[in-house]
């Protein structure tokens, strides 16, 4: 039978760190597939804008953590990058108290370390990460095989949260994401940032879903 008087946006006995409402969007291993389910791409950002507007979004539980990383998979970028920047503003601070959570096993902290050096795995083990806004000028991963994977962002500031073009070893990367391959076997990726959405990059290159 269905729960009585249910209420998406109150938190219920049989849900563990979350409402329906965000627990609607804890899909990762398919995202097209609920995309589809939810009415196509513009409902999917609809839903997605509602939950920030009305302040569903819930970051001091995890359950909630890949949300704003969703935006990419509807061809709206430009959203996650202004969403991440403002989550890492509003919920962290280097003082007591400084995280907006329980750092469950370190994932609170994780989710900070990922989206600062900007990429997040949406979907922990399918080896793909979500490009979000990075916060560093300059990161270098040095890989146990050897490898080094860089990332550079030009004109980087807190204004600048918006990327307007990316390269991979120098070639123009028209997609918000990249592979585990890619990033173990070495590479450099570049940002150019700036004040203002590019709405036009990673429009039609998506990340992947069990279900494309």
């Amino acid at each position: 039978s269905w729960a009585e008087n249910f209420d998406p946006y109150q938190r219920q006995t049989y849900i563990t760190e979350g409402t329906p409402y965000q627990y609607s969007f804890y899909v990762p291993q398919d995202m097209a597939g609920l995309i589809k389910l939810m009415g196509g791409k513009q409902q999917f950002i609809n839903k997605l804008d509602t939950l920030f507007i009305n302040e569903e979004y819930w970051h001091g539980n995890e359950p909630s953590h890949h949300i704003a990383y969703l935006y990419p998979f509807v061809g709206a970028a430009w959203k996650t990058q202004e969403k991440v920047r403002e989550i890492i503003y509003q919920e962290y601070a280097n003082a007591p108290g400084g995280i907006s959570g329980n750092d469950d096993a370190g994932q609170m902290s994780a989710w900070l370390v990922f989206s600062m050096m900007g990429f997040y795995p949406v979907t922990p083990g399918d080896g793909i990460y979500v490009v979000g806004s990075p916060v560093f000028d300059q990161v270098e991963i040095h890989l146990q095989n050897g490898n080094t994977f860089k990332l550079i962002c030009h004109n980087n500031s807190k204004d600048n949260v918006y990327i307007q073009e990316a390269q991979l070893n120098g070639h123009t990367m028209d997609r918000a994401y990249f592979s585990h391959q890619e990033l173990t076997s070495g590479a450099t990726l570049e940002f150019t940032m700036g004040p203002k959405p590019n709405k036009t990059w990673a429009t039609s290159d998506l990340p992947p879903s069990l279900s494309d």
